[in-house]
């Protein structure tokens, strides 16, 4: 598999030798469909709470009298049925939403993602990436001579040089090849890989 080497000018320079296995991978869209939904699940905090009618703070007083009202009866106002009550089966911050997902299956989902990346043309390589020094201007100058706007930036190793100077752009965001999710995988338009990293994730992935 050959992946297209960039320059600083975005222009094609040469070709990358890529393994087949994690960039010439045949999109599974069920794979991919699981393992994003996973990942999004694991990543929930499960911390939202609802009351019950025990816990909604109203009075125990009975509203009205049983019979004679041409009413519906009625006990308390922390009933389900009225507004501002209790929930009949409220949410709890001990429920667990995690999915599990075998590692290969993982590898095999994040594998199709970056192979059919390769197929849009949405993945470039460049030979390396850094700044140096910590401004933001320094790394969207950077990528405005690539042509490219909106990317997610795969590195071997991040320094906090490019760490810093890249946290302030909202369309870009730096990580190492370990860091690589298969949701900033779909979310961004264009993957830039640097040369180091395509080894990295060869090690990890293929």
């Amino acid at each position: 598999m050959e992946l297209t080497l960039i320059n600083d000018q975005g222009q094609q320079a040469s070709t990358v030798s890529a393994s087949d296995s994690l960039f010439g991978r045949d999109f599974n869209e069920a794979l991919v469909h699981q393992v994003v939904v996973a990942y999004q699940a694991n990543a929930r905090s499960g911390n939202r709470k609802q009351k019950d009618r025990e816990e909604v703070k109203h009075t125990t007083k009975k509203p009205w009298r049983q019979k004679g009202t041409g009413r519906a009866r009625a006990g308390m106002s922390s009933s389900p049925l009225w507004r501002g009550g209790g929930r009949t089966f409220p949410n709890s911050p001990e429920e667990n939403f995690s999915q599990k997902i075998n590692r290969k299956m993982f590898r095999a989902g994040v594998a199709a993602i970056l192979s059919q990346l390769a197929r849009e043309g949405r993945l470039v390589v460049v030979e390396n990436f850094s700044v140096d020094a910590p401004k933001t201007k320094l790394v969207a100058q950077k990528l405005k001579g690539m042509g490219i706007d909106s990317a997610l930036v795969i590195t071997e190793s991040l320094d906090d040089n490019l760490l810093l100077a890249s946290r302030n752009l909202p369309n870009v965001l730096v990580v190492e090849a370990h860091q690589a999710d298969p949701v900033s995988l779909i979310r961004f338009p264009k993957v830039l890989l640097t040369k180091g990293a395509v080894a990295k994730m060869e090690e990890m992935l293929a």
